[in-house]
């Protein structure tokens, strides 16, 4: 059975950190393929004025992409108006491969607060959750939650490195004029320079 990771957010921009946590879940689950998926409004963030746009976040998604073999990318939630539900990206790779093992990717802390998200119980019936934990020393939490989300569905845990890095760190330094490269692939970081994003 092919078992498919489902990777969303913001993506803006996609960073090291991301590529760690597909690359970690990857190695932890036992993925075929790791799937990311630029949101196109995120229910968890109100709209941010750096937002780069769908277009160019989805592209970069692309370069990043092509460091790591297993990787894909879906325009699915961008090609949707409003907020980005992932119940509804869900269902739409649910009917897209019916025979396989779906693996929604969560960091630890969207899956603390995993049952106020929009249906989630249905998201639980149709795809698996797998947890990478990006904080150091919340496992203790972690297992709580999934000892309680247990009765609803399959609940991974993948421990990783912290990761320091962040968006919101890559897109205030290059407003100020700092180095982010060390962030990035670099082929993201030469289209955020070509395309003037985060000035």
């Amino acid at each position: 059975m092919q078992r498919i990771g489902l990777f969303g957010g913001s993506f803006n921009p996609i960073h090291n950190g991301h590529l760690h946590l597909a690359q970690t879940a990857r190695e932890s689950l036992g993925l075929d393929q790791v799937v990311l998926i630029p949101a196109n409004v995120s229910p968890f963030k109100q709209q941010n004025p750096d937002m780069a746009s769908g277009a160019d976040r989805l592209a970069m998604c692309r370069l990043a992409a092509e460091t790591l073999p297993f990787c894909t990318v879906d325009g699915c939630e961008l090609e949707r108006a409003g907020v980005s539900y992932t119940v509804d990206t869900v269902r739409l790779f649910r009917n897209r491969y019916p025979e396989a093992e779906l693996v929604l990717l969560v960091g630890s802390d969207m899956f603390l607060s995993f049952s106020k998200w929009h249906c989630w119980q249905e998201i639980l019936e149709m795809a698996a959750l797998g947890v990478v934990s990006r904080m150091d020393g919340d496992m203790a939490e972690l297992e709580a939650q999934r000892a309680f989300l247990l009765q609803y569905g399959k609940i991974f845990l993948c421990p990783a490195e912290v990761c320091t890095v962040s968006s919101t760190k890559i897109r205030r330094n290059r407003k100020n004029h700092a180095d982010f490269s060390c962030y990035l692939p670099q082929k993201v970081v030469q289209y955020i320079v070509s395309h003037n994003l985060y000035a």
